[in-house]
């Protein structure tokens, strides 16, 4: 089923979007940041774009980094909830070099089919699901898992990344999350070793990236063994998988096939765009996602 999501999360909004950026509010804060796929132009006039509280100037010399003109008014931290059925998920910002903040709103999407998968799989007699959360960012799809009452593993190469999601563990009130400082290939090489089984994973790789101890990662070059040894993980029934793709040009189709040779045809799947809309109902793709139950 091929399906679109845009999630509510009353402590975010996409403002504008156009020549290549795009306005955002995170609770109380608007921030402006580069956005390569708003190719279409601004709505709003110069006026509105100036007055955001925090604005990304990318550095020349580099693609990624950069560094933020700041308001006065502007924190170096704050926080945004969101809150969903009985999971109350509160997320500490910050902001990067690499220009983000710490949260991707669009994933509150698959929050909501974490949650909920793992309530159900809760109910047909399996106690506690056991999830994994591969490349796992700050954390908030391994929130909404333990949220739901999952025993979550969270792997992530980048040891700062994984103190932010710790400590956003502790402000939703929540514990018990196992946290690995690990490239996530070696991690799931040794996990499939070991004979150890999951009944979620939740993979969500970037286009390019680097291991704890220096390793390379290259999406389209290591995506096809990460989803094999993913197969090999997962348990053959009472299980789901999460895929997320962020590369420009990478369809959930391609998402949906790779998934296929790696894991077989599942029993229900969904893939499609996570997307928000802005004031002017211009829509704009954050990412492409491919999930399944079995």
């Amino acid at each position: 089923m091929i399906k679109q999501l845009t999630p509510l999360i009353p402590d975010y909004e996409l403002i504008d979007c156009g020549d290549g950026e795009k306005l955002e509010r995170f609770g109380d804060y608007v921030v402006r940041r580069p956005e390569p796929q708003a190719i279409w132009r601004k709505s709003l006039g110069d006026r509105a774009w100036r007055e955001a509280d925090a604005s990304f100037l990318r550095d020349s010399r580099s693609e990624e980094r950069g560094e933020w003109r700041l308001k006065p008014q502007m924190p170096s931290r704050w926080s945004v909830t969101y809150n969903y059925k009985d999971m109350h998920l509160c997320m500490r910002l910050a902001l990067t070099s690499f220009k983000h903040v710490g949260i991707f709103p669009e994933q509150a999407a698959n929050w909501m089919f974490i949650y909920d998968t793992i309530e159900e799989l809760r109910q047909g007699g399996i106690e506690h699901p056991k999830v994994l959360n591969l490349f796992a960012y700050t954390g908030g799809a391994s929130l909404a898992a333990r949220a739901a009452g999952g025993d979550v593993t969270h792997v992530d190469s980048v040891k700062q990344v994984v103190t932010w999601s710790r400590e956003n563990m502790e402000h939703s009130s929540l514990d018990g999350i196992r946290w690995i400082v690990e490239d996530a290939t070696k991690f799931v090489e040794r996990e499939v070793r070991r004979g150890n089984r999951y009944n979620g994973i939740i993979l969500d790789p970037p286009a390019y990236g680097r291991g704890a101890n220096g390793e390379k990662w290259v999406l389209e070059d290591d995506i096809c063994h990460m989803l094999e040894c993913c197969a090999q993980l997962l348990e053959p029934h009472n299980a789901f998988l999460v895929f997320n793709l962020y590369s420009m040009g990478l369809s959930s189709m391609l998402a949906r096939t790779a998934v296929h040779q790696a894991f077989g045809a599942p029993q229900t799947e969904q893939m499609g765009e996570l997307y928000f809309e802005d004031r002017s109902h211009k829509q704009i793709p954050f990412g492409t996602y491919y999930r399944f139950r079995r």
